[in-house]
């Protein structure tokens, strides 16, 4: 009989878990349609949807206002992807014991960067979602995060290299799978079994960052992609 009782407070418990969880992707999605680009530029007097690459992304703004609010709209956006993804994990306790739970904890963070990307105040217009796209990665802990800091310094590396943010963007993107495979093989997780919505989100991420960099590629191969600190690279 206890065994039964055991079973059912088990079973509540992790109804619980997912109705929290199922909860917590619109509001994701609502946090993340917060336009800070925009509502950072509209109050130093520019509006980024109408100046320079007309992006609300922290290097169009950065662009416009300088490398403090480059920073500070980075930051923002990240905030973004990580609180409401590191407030599902938390109702995991970081730990979910089959796909339903790492489906669920994925879709959150997932739900975050759509509202980036086609925001809810912006007529679902919105930015390319490289800062929300980390702060997501770096919520879920630990799964993502060694990860996740691992691109952040390749990022660092590709941008100090290239001074493209475009290029540093997508060849972090494209690592970030290859790292999080890599680790997870090598740290024993059920990379193919429980944690398998991880891994497709894992791939996901490059397609969604690249499919975004569109014009940034065209305007890489066409020679006149901005550098940081620089103008356009005829010769690329």
């Amino acid at each position: 009989m206890r065994r039964v009782a055991d079973r059912l407070r088990l079973d509540y418990c992790a109804m619980d878990r997912t109705q929290a969880l199922l909860a917590l992707i619109p509001a994701a999605y609502v946090v993340g349609s917060i336009p800070f680009g925009l509502i950072v530029g509209l109050a130093k007097g520019i509006d980024p949807r109408t100046a320079g690459s007309k992006n609300i992304g922290a290097t169009n703004v950065g662009r416009l206002l300088g490398a403090r609010f480059f920073l500070l709209v980075f930051v923002l956006d990240m905030l973004k992807g990580a609180l409401p993804t590191a407030a599902a994990g938390a109702v995991l306790h970081f730990h979910a014991d089959d796909r339903l739970g790492y489906l669920l904890w994925v879709v959150v963070g997932f739900a975050a960067m759509l509202g980036h990307m086609f925001s809810l105040f912006l007529k679902f217009k919105g930015g390319k979602g490289v800062a929300t796209a980390v702060g997501v990665v770096l919520g879920i802990f630990p799964c993502f995060t060694a990860a996740g800091v691992c691109v952040l310094l390749i990022w660092v590396i590709v941008l100090g290299l290239t001074r493209y943010i475009s290029v540093a963007s997508m060849v972090a993107a494209v690592c970030f799978p290859i790292i999080y495979a890599a680790l997870a093989l090598r740290r024993h997780w059920p990379i193919a079994g429980a944690q398998l919505p991880l891994l497709i989100f894992a791939v996901m991420i490059p397609v969604l960052i690249i499919g975004r960099h569109r014009g940034n590629i065209a305007r890489l191969l066409a020679g006149t992609e901005n550098r940081i600190g620089g103008h356009a690279n005829k010769t690329l």
